[in-house]
């Protein structure tokens, strides 16, 4: 069979489309097929709509769960989308060839499912050491990118690829599969002919490694195509960024340089084969003088000279990146490549992110995504640059219409959404103010990657909201236990999503009647007080949610002393659910102070129980004004008594110190106690007792450090700013004394 112009590329190569297209204006072929997935047709023209602009992909993803995808990015200079351009400005036919992505991504699940030792013969990694330059991309590029002779591109792409196909024949993992890819393509191929294209008429657009394999592939017969695996599959267009493309480096798939390619395809358009060094050298410097960096266009010009000389020595006529990079950091960066990094990856990789028409080939959660950023005046923040939002959430009264009114809550439920999704298109960050009930941080930052996040979102719901539901309930239903279902009644509240509250709510009732830890509750109840202390603002009732509260808060209150009868690492647990459940009371007069003041009463003054424990609830009370002085001040004699061991002692100062910092500073009694406690200690048991101390003061500020050495300083009858200065100064060079307190971390209490 007689085979149409077969043009070996390399994709994203801007040589490679420059040189196509002269050919295609010589040749003006009726028909021009392109490796690509054969189903994406009904995509390509999409690609060639006024307000299409590159980079954009095509993304085809499974439709079943576990969501697995697959993309096929182009950008201005991508061979594949320069022909397709062509084919619609001049009245030919386009078609991609390839095999269909549903049978793609079934061959990409089982090579997934293949257990083998295999990891197949890396070509580009052998090349890398047998070119003489910094890796195979610099060999490419100084050989085949900046060639403008006739028909070099197209002999010298045939070339490689028939070089690199003698080398890895058999050996590359993926070896059948190309064999197969082949074999489809030319089945393509022949169809065309018998359509009545003559060979002379078609232009057959594929990867440089495939022209000699589809010059002698068998056509795959229909037997044969009918027998391949099959995934069901969907697909989307969508925007694309030259940072993605830059991270998908390698053959095949992108280019480490997205944007310094763009300037030699622009390079190669003008006529100008200076352009691109002129262009990639003052933008470093143009960027360097705006990060505050003195560069004159002096500097400028030795580098273009420079590079020129350098490329000169690595035997090409025109620099490549390596050659620029080198004189970039010779003469922009004085010899320093970190003084000019920002700059050079601003100038290679670039910003740029693709555009589709409006309602172009999405799926309706993409639809209603972008819907939303419009409708909420999001908009301007679809950028690869993280940009900050601040949020208030109250109601704005200055403004007419209730949309506008409430905008930023609106914006809060729609970023909440996303992130119960896992749409890293937005972060939230945390809010530094005394009282956060109305204000909220967020970082958005879109990335292709969101994209593919809403996609994969696609099965769970049409919109945005309706996928977070989904994605709740499926929380509920694979619950294990309380915590878990309260966190997703508070992700409901903050989603602005009653109906998920509801079914959230119901589940919690029905696990609130068996038995859980102590810390699971107080974690439930815990979120579910903040739900109800800033439900109100999200403008959703929280009523039902406190009956639940009450009932979990007296269950905590019943089993809090039997929970403190634990070793050390269970104490930090306690201690927590201790606080969140404190704070929880002090937010809501439904919860009455009694039970939770007796069940604390009564850690405080048993002796059986964890002493961090009990003088942890000890400061609770002293907080709450439930111990006077004259009980705390027995309470201190009692728990550093002589006879009372070291470890015990010192862990109910920690447990005690860890609250009221200054209201424990003003009594000196208490300091009095711990004096005379340290002072009837032994050298082994002044060791234990360090270790405990030594956390109760760890996150002690400067100024409490000194206030408390004021005090001792008057209890020893010293002067208290000289004890104040002895006990804050850094210790003296001694490392005999250094080993010892490191030693204290690891110190063996013999248990």
């Amino acid at each position: 069979m007689e085979l149409p112009i077969l043009f070996g590329v390399r994709h994203l190569s801007p040589a490679g489309a420059w040189h196509l297209r002269a050919l295609l204006d010589k040749v003006r072929p009726r028909l021009v097929l392109v490796e690509g997935p054969s189903d994406l047709n009904s995509q390509i023209p999409y690609l060639v709509e006024r307000e299409t602009v590159p980079p954009i992909a095509i993304l085809a993803y499974t439709q079943a769960a576990p969501v697995r995808s697959i993309l096929y990015p182009f950008a201005e200079y991508s061979p594949e989308y320069q022909a397709i351009l062509w084919s619609f400005a001049n009245g030919a036919q386009c078609r991609f060839i390839d095999l269909p992505c549903e049978v793609f991504l079934a061959l990409a699940e089982r090579r997934q499912g293949q257990q083998t030792g295999e990891t197949g013969f890396d070509a580009y990694a052998a090349l890398d050491v047998h070119t003489g330059e910094d890796g195979h991309e610099t060999f490419w590029e100084r050989t085949l990118e900046h060639t403008t002779a006739p028909d070099a591109y197209l002999e010298g792409a045939a070339a490689f690829g028939r070089e690199l196909r003698e080398l890895t024949a058999g050996r590359e993992s993926d070896w059948a599969e190309n064999i197969v890819r082949e074999s489809y393509m030319r089945r393509n191929i022949q169809q065309a002919l018998e359509e009545g294209y003559a060979p002379e008429e078609i232009v057959v657009v594929t990867g440089s490694y495939h022209v000699e394999g589809l010059k002698t592939a068998a056509p795959m017969t229909d037997e044969e195509a009918a027998a391949l695996p099959k995934a069901p599959s969907s697909h989307t267009l969508m925007p694309y960024s030259y940072y993605r493309l830059s991270t998908r480096s390698g053959y095949g798939a992108g280019n480490k340089a997205p944007a310094y390619y763009s300037l030699v395809w622009e390079a190669l358009n003008r006529g100008q084969s200076g352009f691109a060094a002129r262009s990639y050298l003052s933008r470093i410097a143009r960027f360097q003088r705006k990060s505050g960096f003195p560069t004159s266009s002096a500097q400028v010009i030795e580098a273009v000279r420079l590079a020129d000389s350098l490329a000169q020595l690595r035997g090409s006529a025109v620099p490549a990146l390596r050659d620029l990079r080198d004189a970039a950091v010779t003469c922009l960066g004085e010899g320093s490549q970190a003084a000019i990094s920002q700059a050079v990856a601003k100038t290679e990789i670039g910003t740029r992110i693709g555009a589709l028409p409006e309602g172009v080939s999405r799926t309706s959660i993409q639809e209603d995504f972008y819907r939303q950023l419009k409708t909420l005046k999001l908009e301007k923040y679809r950028d690869l640059t993280a940009q900050d939002l601040p949020l208030d959430l109250r109601e704005n009264r200055s403004v007419k219409s209730e949309q506008a009114a409430f905008l930023d809550l609106n914006r809060s439920c729609f970023l909440h959404q996303l992130r119960v999704l896992g749409v890293s298109f937005c972060q939230q960050q945390q809010v530094q103010q005394d009282n956060a009930t109305w204000a909220e941080h967020w970082i958005l930052r879109w990335t292709p990657e969101s994209e593919i996040e809403l996609v994969e979102a696609a099965l769970k719901g049409d919109t945005v909201a309706q996928a977070a539901s989904f994605q709740m309930q499926e929380r509920v239903e694979g619950a294990t236990g309380m915590a878990a279902v309260a966190q997703v009644i508070e992700d409901a509240f903050t989603c602005g999503m009653a109906g998920a509250v509801g079914y959230a709510t119901t589940a919690l009732q029905a696990l609130a009647v068996d038995a859980a830890s102590l810390e699971e509750l107080a974690a439930t109840a815990h979120r579910l007080s903040i739900v109800i202390q800033y439900g109100g603002i999200r403008r959703l009732d929280s009523a039902p949610l406190e009956p639940i509260l009450q009932q979990i808060y007296l269950r905590c209150c019943l089993i809090l002393p039997n929970a403190c009868l634990c070793d050390d690492a269970g104490a930090q647990m306690v201690t927590a659910a201790m606080e969140q459940l404190n704070s929880a009371v002090l937010a809501h007069d439904f919860l009455a102070d009694e039970g939770w003041l007796d069940a604390l009463d009564q850690v405080a003054g048993r002796d059986d129980l964890n002493t961090k424990l009990s003088g942890f609830a000890a400061a609770i009370l002293l907080e709450r004004g439930a111990i006077d002085s004259q009980r705390l001040s027995l309470e201190v004699q009692r728990r550093l008594s002589r006879g009372v061991p070291a470890d015990l002692g010192a862990g109910w100062f920690e447990g005690l110190a860890m609250k009221n910092r200054y209201a424990l500073i003003a009594r000196l009694s208490l300091w009095e106690s711990l004096s005379g406690y340290l002072d009837d200690l032994d050298d082994e048991e002044f060791k234990r007792a360090l270790v405990f101390l030594r956390r109760a003061f760890a996150d002690f500020s400067a100024r409490e450090k000194d206030e408390i050495a004021e005090n001792l300083g008057e209890i020893w009858g010293l002067n208290g700013q000289q004890v104040s200065e002895a006990v804050n100064a850094a210790l003296p060079p001694d490392p005999e004394a250094q080993a010892m307190l490191d030693g204290l971390d690891d110190f063996d209490f013999d248990l």
